[in-house]
């Protein structure tokens, strides 16, 4: 059986350690670099090999970027050939954030055309709760023949949204928190607030109280709000660095939806040139 959206805890259990399974470990830290790196050597799923944000499922920031660029395509296939992948691999990615970095790698994968990518349902916390192990060996693979077969339809740049926008062409909704859409977190990001005619859907929300995903029928009524008569080619994804914006598309795929784009530099690429308006509500 493959799995294209999420995974229970149980049934990666059943499968981790196949020669044909792949797993991640995705955890990060905006305000510390390091944190993700030193909690998958404190302890991680056996098998599973360090997927760095920074380094691996972005690119280097440049002056107009956002903060995590996504990667050239074929450096990025070159990156998942050395861990092991090829066509037919069952990718796992999960974190400690219920999803919200593990589905980077998981829509990285699927832009580069692989189909078989999950994401740990209710991440590392679900799984020790079932009482699974933890490990502290690094895991390493014989190269895979993994080949890209890029979906540029799925991107969009900082022009493009902001010409769309105001043609009134698409509907752009903002994964980030509450407080950080409305301007009321005065600390996370340079400048506070929103792109001007976006909508608040914190990825949040995508979840039930015990951080799972909520069932497709819950998720497809939450996107059914905001995505014009169900027309899911107007729909762009943003967050703040194109990174959580991503769980979002998960809840999506989950919900039944086609693909919607994403706007890889979010927010933290539209505040770079302070000619782009800003809103604040408060």
């Amino acid at each position: 059986m493959a799995f294209n959206t999420i995974i229970s805890a149980q049934e990666l259990a059943k499968i981790v350690g196949n020669e044909d399974v792949r797993v991640f470990d995705c955890r990060f830290s905006l305000k510390d670099p390091e944190g993700g790196l030193k909690a998958y050597q404190s302890g991680h799923i056996a098998g599973a090999q360090r997927a760095d944000m920074d380094t691996q499922l972005s690119s280097a920031m440049t002056e107009t970027s956002g903060r995590h660029p996504i990667p050239q395509a074929e450096v990025l296939a070159e990156q998942l050939r050395a861990w092991g992948i090829s066509k037919d691999t069952q990718v796992i990615a999960y974190d400690d954030m219920f999803g919200a970095f593990g589905s980077r790698l998981w829509w990285l994968l699927r832009w580069l055309g692989h189909e078989n990518v999950a994401v740990l349902d209710g991440g590392l916390k679900t799984w020790q709760e079932a009482g699974m192990d933890l490990v502290t060996d690094e895991a390493s693979y014989a190269a895979g023949d993994f080949q890209a077969a890029v979906n540029d339809a799925w991107v969009m740049d900082v022009d493009s949204v902001e010409a769309q926008l105001a043609a009134g062409e698409i509907t752009l909704v903002d994964a980030r928190p509450a407080d950080r859409f409305t301007g009321k977190d005065q600390q996370t990001d340079p400048v506070p607030g929103h792109v001007p005619g976006a909508q608040s859907l914190p990825f949040g929300g995508n979840l039930t109280s015990d951080g799972k995903f909520q069932s497709a029928e819950a998720l497809n009524q939450r996107f059914a709000e905001v995505i014009p008569q169900g027309d899911v080619a107007q729909l762009v994804n943003m967050c703040g660095s194109g990174v959580t914006a991503c769980h979002n598309l998960l809840a999506q795929k989950i919900a039944g939806y086609q693909p919607a784009r994403l706007f890889i530099g979010s927010w933290s690429q539209w505040i770079r040139d302070p000619k782009r308006a800003v809103v604040t509500d408060v």
